[in-house]
């Protein structure tokens, strides 16, 4: 189980990007949860990378602001970079970006099926990066819970294989939210063997030259550094199917 100290997480400017009003929404108030709730049909910040070729795989991001790639360009996004570093390691690949700015869970949960239905094929891999909005919101971790669990469970039943890249809570939001927070996604990596990114901005939120000025997104260079550890494990992933 992944724990999280609550004394341990040293990540000043997310506790000042957190108790900033305008950042509430995540990066944008036009694609509030609320909108996006109300419209499964919510448009994705950017489109696929590529198109799928046929002998190649098909992994979906989906996510809020973090994989939409807000705030940098079309072509430094995380699922655009990813793709660039899993053809580097020789695998052929097309990442779908899924990501909406400023998605809660539920609203995640209610594009889903969606998103999925909306994609060439199957995917060999889906990735989920969501809870982020929620925690800044302060909505109660348990309906986070329970939304993350439906996006897993739908995924599982679909014999689509899951990696989880996490979120933590802000300092700002208490001992009593973080410890209810925290947990959550390695809970749902060991229940639907998914496979498990503790900390989606792990090592880039703490270094001002990684992040954009809003403290909540990396820029450019910290999308490298993120990339560079995440896509080791997608590979494993890919290669344990």
């Amino acid at each position: 189980m992944l724990e999280v100290p609550f004394v341990t997480i040293r990540i000043f400017p997310y506790v000042a990007a957190a108790l900033m009003l305008q950042a509430l929404a995540g990066c944008s108030d036009k694609n509030s949860a609320d909108n996006a709730a109300a419209s499964p049909q919510a448009k994705v910040d950017a489109a696929p990378a590529t198109t799928p070729a046929a002998d190649g795989k098909l992994i979906l991001a989906f996510g809020d602001s973090l994989y939409a790639g807000y705030g940098v360009g079309p072509n430094e996004s995380f699922p655009v970079k990813l793709q660039a570093a899993l053809m580097k390691r020789g695998i052929s690949a097309s990442v779908v970006n899924a990501g909406v700015s400023g998605d809660t869970s539920a609203a995640g949960l209610n594009r889903l099926a969606f998103t999925l239905e909306g994609l060439p094929r199957k995917p060999d891999l889906a990735m989920i990066n969501l809870g982020g909005n929620d925690m800044l919101r302060g909505i109660d971790p348990a309906e986070t819970r329970a939304n993350l669990t439906e996006i897993c469970e739908e995924l599982h039943k679909r014999g689509i294989p899951i990696v989880l890249t996490g979120m933590v809570s802000a300092p700002n939001m208490g001992r009593n939210y973080a410890e209810r927070f925290n947990p959550i996604y390695a809970e749902l990596a060991r229940k639907f063997g998914a496979a498990l990114y503790p900390f989606f901005l792990e090592g880039v939120i703490t270094d001002r030259a990684l992040m954009q000025a809003d403290s909540i997104h990396p820029n450019p260079k910290g999308v490298d550094i993120i990339v560079g550890k995440v896509a080791p494990l997608v590979v494993s992933k890919l290669e344990s199917k």
